[in-house]
């Protein structure tokens, strides 16, 4: 049978390949096995804690419910990973705050090729080793303040630090090792698996939901189960669609050849920032609550009520929430795309964009493109981050509660990443067999 190189694979070529191929086979064996490694780790328990107390006093707050379903639920369960993987996530997001501000990173980043991007990542480690000491030191106090340490003290304090320090460090090795040797993203399969397995749970509660005879309720189960698949139909739009730029390279003359124009276009995504947005918001609206619960502070108290969706002026909770998603959206863009940059790299080509002259001009028409898209992206992060909560109050069908906006698009996300990383390997194999043959 004759394949062609430019035609995607089927899903009937693709499971072919992941059950014959050695190379991708072996490949997601390997993913797999570190997956399930990591998830079984989750339950190996720190040493004297009295998690019942620990999770009867910290079960209803916002941040730690937070934490717990990027955790899988290792985070009030306290073992040996409950960290996971989020000291490094926070420290490459802290990295890539500071290479937009130091020029020295910037320099590392742009300039020095692989051996600066290695260095980066060297230095991402170590931040993630900070943090989760820190993290760690933090956790450790908290257990002790609540009274769920079995014998609090210097020593009961250290050896917890040790144990989630080291228990995040070797997370953070796993994920690098599934990103060189398996398939995917190592740090963000992880964080899929931790979102995925609070799933069962939230199905099995909403099944015994139906069961109770309440027609309202199996029909607000309905709806709110069409809206989760609207919002991934969505999401998978959105994540996939992009505005193409034209863009056609000069005529150049080698010897006695001339080189005709080549006419390309450069790609901008319509959702730049992705989930950061909606991170980055919801961790901001999650910190008064978050302070109130550990200061005990009035003001905090009464703002974190009016900042809550169930609060009384939910209008101003959602408006809060767009405008924040708002300015994360263009802050995280501003990051990723450099309009002055992409101008002189396509002057330094020569390249150019019809109808608009090299330099400033392009800059300025990439800029005004970018901001039209990241508006658009915003508006579309602000839908998914609310309807969902809002259906989740209309029907009073809260099983789902978990499973926010933030979760499916890292899941939407995840799987389109990994699913395309499937595929270019499923076609450098068609690629390897035409050579042979």
């Amino acid at each position: 049978m004759v394949e062609s190189r430019d035609r995607a694979p089927t899903a009937q070529e693709t499971f072919m390949q992941m059950a014959q191929a050695a190379g991708l086979r072996g490949r997601l064996l390997v993913t797999i096995g570190l997956l399930i490694l990591v998830r079984l780790g989750i339950y190996l328990p720190v040493p004297g804690i009295d998690r019942e107390a620990f999770r009867q006093a910290l079960g209803n707050n916002p941040v730690i419910g937070f934490l717990d379903i990027f955790s899988g639920g290792g985070f009030l369960a306290l073992g040996i990973f409950a960290l996971g993987i989020l000291p490094y996530i926070n420290a490459s997001i802290i990295l890539q705050l500071l290479t937009a501000a130091i020029p020295a990173l910037e320099d590392l980043q742009k300039n020095e090729g692989e051996a600066g991007r290695r260095k980066i990542s060297q230095i991402t480690r170590y931040v993630a080793l900070g943090w989760a000491v820190f993290q760690s030191v933090g956790l450790a106090l908290l257990v002790s303040n609540l009274g769920a340490a079995a014998s609090p003290g210097p020593m009961f304090i250290l050896q917890m630090v040790l144990a989630l320090t080291a228990g995040a460090m070797f997370v953070m090795w796993i994920g690098e090792l599934i990103t060189e040797r398996g398939v995917g993203n190592g740090a963000s399969l992880l964080i899929f698996v931790n979102i995925v397995s609070t799933l069962p749970k939230s199905l099995s509660d909403t099944f015994a939901l139906t069961q109770s005879g309440d027609s309202n309720l199996v029909g607000g189960v309905i709806i709110l189960l069409l809206v989760f698949l609207a919002v991934i139909v969505g999401i998978v739009f959105v994540q996939e669609g992009t505005r193409r730029i034209p863009i056609i390279s000069a005529r150049r003359q080698v010897g006695r050849r001339l080189y005709l124009e080549k006419s390309s276009y450069l790609p901008l995504r319509l959702n730049q920032g992705g989930v950061m947005p909606i991170i980055f918001a919801s961790a901001v609206l999650v910190l008064p609550a978050s302070l109130a619960s550990f200061t005990r502070n009035e003001f905090l108290v009464q703002m974190s009520a009016y900042l809550s969706p169930n609060g009384p002026a939910p209008w101003l909770y959602v408006l809060f929430y767009l405008v924040l998603i708002l300015f994360f959206s263009y802050f995280y863009a501003s990051l990723i795309i450099n309009p002055e940059d992409l101008a002189k790299n396509l002057k330094k080509m020569g390249s150019s964009i019809p109808g608009i002259r090299p330099g400033q001009k392009t800059s300025e028409y990439i800029e005004r493109i970018l901001n039209r898209l990241t508006f658009l992206g915003a508006i579309f992060l602000g839908v998914v981050a609310i309807v969902p909560t809002a259906v989740e109050s209309a029907t009073r069908v809260r099983t789902f509660q978990g499973l926010g906006a933030t979760s499916l698009l890292i899941l939407v996300g995840v799987a389109i990443e990994t699913s395309k990383q499937i595929q270019t390997y499923v076609i450098s194999q068609r690629y390897e067999g035409m050579v042979k043959q």
